[in-house]
Parts: structure tokens; sequence; C-alpha cells
């Protein structure tokens, strides 16, 4: 009965924070009226207060409420910081099952008790996230292991909550227009029965484990599959630091910056080589070590129930896109745009995509680095174009959703790293995007075009890593000048891509 009354005072809570969200969006406050300072305090005040009672339905309600509530606080190109600031907290904050609850669950997955199965179990949970908790626990054979269990009752009320969620964003849709969320339930509706299943989470563990085995610093858990089942997740205890921690990183002589570039490329190579993306990159779940046997820096990839799988002709159309935001080819920008649903609005497209000014985006994302006044344009355009980026991202294919989400969560742990200034991760997606892209050309040419083909790509990654050391020190007006002749150089060398 309280969980339903918590219910129905969800209304009231969603319809506030969608008045303060078409505010935002749509300056309804004259700052004629009243001063612009006095009414940029007002709105700030409203979007807080908003955003905490948004936070506190979705830790009343939990389970769906957390998952779609941890979504919205990583749309910084969408919502005020009030409400990205306030719902990040979910992440790290979600509420705990009871031990009772959880040696409940296990007793009913495995039919085992807790003393029984393991040699120590620890009470206090490592950490506790929309669906599930995870706590430290040895066998009997010494092995020290991470326990992951599924929140009590969280199947059986995903699909009323989902319901519930759909109906209060129709009916604030119908109250305020500019307000078009109805993408963010239907994701939740389709990606909520795969992070459910954590026999499926395991096998997405193996699956990106064989498919980065090439990289070194990358360590992902094997899975004790013999104590594993849909609501149980048995696998190797890893420990480390989370990915947005500097000073742990600084404490243990971790490299941020080499740190940040290797999370870029292990992401470009998911997305645009391998078409198989891990999409819940939040800090809780990346965490970062001294390797036990090398002292190198080593990447921990947890929770593997959310990946996107991408079809061969959109992650075509992705990588001719970012290729050519990288080559500034805008002709090539609006087509590939375009293609994938963007329309009219390419160029907003492109700024959310990149995270960048137009200016900067018709320049060149890889010619010069981040700078602080750029991301202060970027929010405070960001408020003036609500209606279109809500329009744009009910256009878009459902499965860039999920990417731009990562987008956002890898582009916050950056800012957290002090590592959004470089330009360095525009390369390593460059990089992918050059070997996608040859790989695509080489499978349907000739022997000749074959060779023409992997020599093109050579000199054009050959290219790219001369850019990048000259970025590092493009603080000397020598390197940016022969920055931009290698970038004219690079453009003549590569081709504009043939269409699809």
């Amino acid at each position: 009965m309280a969980r339903r009354s918590v219910k129905l005072l969800s209304w009231a809570s969603v319809a506030l924070a969608a008045s303060g969200i078409c505010l935002y969006g749509n300056k309804y406050l004259d700052p004629s009226d009243f001063g612009a300072v006095r009414v940029g305090r007002a709105v700030a005040t409203v979007h807080l207060r908003s955003a905490r009672r948004l936070r506190e339905l979705c830790c009343a309600n939990r389970g769906t409420f957390i998952k779609v509530g941890q979504h919205l606080g990583a749309l910084d190109y969408l919502l005020p910081p009030e409400y990205t600031h306030t719902l990040r907290a979910l992440h790290s904050q979600a509420p705990c099952s009871s031990l009772a609850e959880v040696q409940q669950v296990i007793r009913e997955e495995l039919g085992q008790e807790v003393q029984d199965l393991f040699q120590s179990f620890d009470d206090t949970p490592l950490g506790a996230a929309s669906l599930a908790q995870v706590h430290k626990a040895v066998l009997h054979d010494g092995r020290t292991v991470a326990v992951k269990v599924q929140h009590p009752k969280v199947q059986a009320q995903s699909s009323t909550d989902i319901l519930l969620m759909q109906v209060l964003v129709q009916a604030v849709k119908w109250l305020f227009p500019d307000f078009e969320f109805i993408w963010l339930v239907d994701e939740a509706k389709k990606n909520l029965p795969l992070e459910l299943d954590f026999l499926n989470e395991g096998r997405n563990a193996e699956k990106v484990a064989a498919m980065l085995k090439h990289f070194e610093f990358l360590k992902v858990p094997r899975i004790h599959w013999d104590l594993s089942t849909k609501r149980l997740l048995l696998m190797e205890f890893l420990d480390g630091g989370q990915v947005n921690d500097r000073a742990y990183m600084e404490r243990n002589g971790l490299d941020v910056n080499q740190i940040s570039r290797r999370l870029g490329k292990m992401y470009s190579e998911m997305i645009f080589v391998s078409g198989f993306v891990h999409c819940d990159p939040h800090p809780g779940n990346v965490l970062v070590r001294r390797h036990p046997d090398t002292g190198e820096a080593q990447i921990i990839l947890l929770d593997h129930g959310l990946y996107q799988v991408l079809t061969e002709e959109f992650r075509l159309d992705y990588c001719h896109l970012w290729h050519s935001l990288i080559r500034a080819d805008m002709k090539q920008v609006e087509k590939y745009s375009q293609r994938l649903g963007a329309g009219e609005l390419y160029p907003l497209f492109a700024c959310i995509l990149t995270a960048r000014s137009w200016a900067s985006v018709t320049r060149g994302i890889g010619q010069a680095p981040v700078t602080a006044a750029e991301d202060r344009e970027i929010r405070a355009n960001a408020a003036s174009y609500l209606p279109e980026i809500s329009r744009l991202l009910n256009r878009v294919p459902r499965q860039l959703l999920l990417l731009l989400k990562t987008n956002d969560l890898l582009r916050g742990t950056e800012a957290a790293l002090g590592t959004r200034a470089s330009a360095g991760s525009f390369l390593s997606m460059a990089r992918c995007c050059v070997r996608a892209l040859a790989a695509h050309e080489r499978s349907q040419a000739s022997l000749l075009g074959r060779t023409r083909i992997s020599l093109r790509e050579t000199l054009s990654l050959w290219g790219l890593s001369l850019q990048e050391l000259l970025l590092r020190v493009s603080g000397l007006q020598l390197a940016r000048r022969v920055g931009a002749l290698l970038c004219w150089l690079r453009q003549l060398a590569v081709p504009a891509p043939a269409p699809v």
C-alpha cells in the first residue's frame, strides 16, 4: 500500500520536473521583467527542487525508476545541470536490499544457505545499483568472488513500473508539448528484460573479453557459471579505484592521460570496429588499478548487462559520419547525418555527437582542444534548443540513443579527470573509423584494390599519429602550422568515401 501511495505521488513530481525542464528550454520567464540575474537564480532554484524530488521518487520506487533516473543523469546535452548533477547520485547511492532479502534470493536460486556456499560473506554490499547489489565473498576453496544479487521483486514489478512511467510521460507530454521523452520509456521497455537476465550478462562479459583480448590493459572478470542463475551472478573479484577518481590514480602512480586514452581507444574499438558496445560506462562500472604482474595501468570493465548490437548499415554510416566530422567535410557530415535521421537538424546533431560548438565542428574537431569557454557556450545554447533536441532524439535510430548515453558518460569521466581539453579521444575514433571503413572496402575489392586500400589506410593512420603528437605540443606555433599542413595532406590522400 505504501509503495502504491508513493507511485501515485509520482504524477506531481514528474509534472513539476517537466515544468522546470520546459521553463528552462523555452524561457517562459522574461529577464527584462525581473533582471537576468534574478531570473537565472529563480530558474536554477526550480530546477534543483524538482531534481531532488525526482531523485527521492526514484529511490522510493527503486528498480526501473532508478534505472531511468540514471539515464536522465547522463543527458548533459539535454537537461539543465541541476538535474544531471542531482540524478548522477543514483549511480552510487541506490537503495540497498537487506541481508535477509539477499539471503532469500540466494536460497531461492541455488537451493542452499549462504553459509553452505561460502566460507565467508560480507554483510555490507560493495555497491548497490538499480537492479542489484554486489557482495564480496570467499568460496570454500579459498577463491574470492563478487556475488551480484538481484533485488527481490524487481522482475515482478518492472512491467508495472514501465507502464506507469509510460502513462505519466504521456500525460506530461499532453500538458507540455515540448516534453518529448517517450523514447526514454521505449528504451527501458526494450532493454530492461535483458538487464534482468544475469546469464545474458555473463555471456556478454565473455564475448567482450574475447573480442578485446588484444588490449592487454583490459580486464573482464571471469564468470563462475556453476553458481550463476538469471538472478544471481558469481564472478572473479577484482578491486580498484573508480575511473573518475583522479586522486586514487595519483596516489597509485597511474598516468591519468594514459588511462583516458585507453578508455577512448577501447570504446572506439567497440563502436566502430566490432559493433558490440558496452553501454553503461559510469564510474562504478569502470575501475582502474596497477596490473599485479606488470605494474602497468589496467582498466577493469564491470556490469555487462546493457550492450548495444549495431547493425552493419548503421555502424558504417556512423563511421562515415565521424570520419567526416574529424576531416571537417561538411557535405559528408550533412549526408550521413541525414542518413541517420537528423534531417535539417544535422548541425545540431553534429554538435550533440561531438559536444563541440558548430564553429569547432566546421573547423575540424580534431584540430583544437576543447576550451572552458566552448563548454560554457554549449551549455548556454542547449537551453535554447530543447524542443529541437527532443525532436531529434525522436527521429534518430533507437540504437543511437544508447550510444549517446555512452558518449555522455565517457565525457563525464574525461571532465572529472581533467582530460576533456585534449582532442586525443577524437583521434582514437578517427583511427578506428579508418580501419573499419578500410576493412569494409577491402571485403568488396579486387586484389589490386585491396593493396591500394591498405596503403591508403597506412598513410591515414600515420598522419593521425603525427597529428596526435603535435597536439601534445600544441602550445608551439610551429606545431599548429605543421598540424594544419598534415590535415590538408591527409584530406588529399584520403578520398571522400564512396556512396553506400
